[in-house]
């Protein structure tokens, strides 16, 4: 795991500045941020690919979105038990309280037993989605969020890579917190900045999990349409 070559292969293109300053206003905009979504996506897979330059061009809107919405549409799938376990909490808090709003001792026990088990959940699936992320970012296709056996022999046969890759994109996010002390413009250089370093981190735990010409097979073009 190159760690050094994550922050700084950005700048290896001629043309950063542009791309990087495209895909930060795109990230501010509601919705309309899907597309850096998938942008990233895309250059995690030049990454695994071993492109020498492995930002993409700005010329795959649509598809990029698609690509954007599908990581949102998975992340909702998998937020589903904490949003239900989240409401079974908020029903055993309505119900085990009393005129004062205070929780009887089972009802207390139940509620902060739901919210534990939100947080284990979240935690899981903070160290899980990276490598359904990297699944589907080199096949493509939208079944790869739910292979689990294919997710946890990612994980499993590169454990400290893929440990690495999780502890960069954490580094890079606090990176990109620092654009707010330099105001928007900061910001919309920092934030997007941020992803692309996490990208190309988890773009070479897809490398070593699949070398470049097995994902030759997966994805003969770079302008293939995404699958569903």
């Amino acid at each position: 795991m190159d760690i050094g070559k994550a922050f700084t292969y950005v700048f290896d293109d001629e043309n950063w500045i542009k791309k990087i300053l495209i895909g930060g206003i795109v990230t501010i905009i509601p919705v309309v941020n899907l597309i850096a979504a998938g942008y990233g996506l895309r250059a995690l897979r030049n990454v695994a690919r071993g492109e020498e330059k492995p930002l993409p061009e700005w010329d795959d809107w649509g598809g990029d979105f698609v690509r954007g919405l599908m990581i949102a549409i998975a992340g909702v799938i998998y937020a589903l038990p904490v949003i239900l376990l989240s409401g079974v909490g908020a029903i055993i808090g309505a119900i085990s309280s009393d005129q004062y709003g205070n929780l009887s001792g089972v009802g207390a026990t139940c509620f902060f037993g739901v919210q534990c088990l939100s947080v284990l959940w979240g935690i899981a699936m903070a160290l899980w989605m990276p490598a359904a992320t990297i699944q589907y970012a080199t096949t493509d296709e939208f079944g790869a969020f739910f292979r689990f056996g294919e997710i946890w022999a990612l994980i499993s046969g590169n454990l400290g890579a893929y440990g690495m890759a999780i502890l960069t994109m954490i580094i890079a996010s606090l990176v990109s917190g620092l654009g707010t002390i330099l105001c928007i413009v900061g910001v919309i250089f920092t934030s997007f900045y941020g992803t692309l370093v996490g990208m190309h981190a988890y773009g070479q735990v897809a490398a070593e999990a699949h070398p470049p010409t097995t994902l030759d097979a997966f994805l003969p073009g770079q302008k293939d349409e995404p699958a569903f």
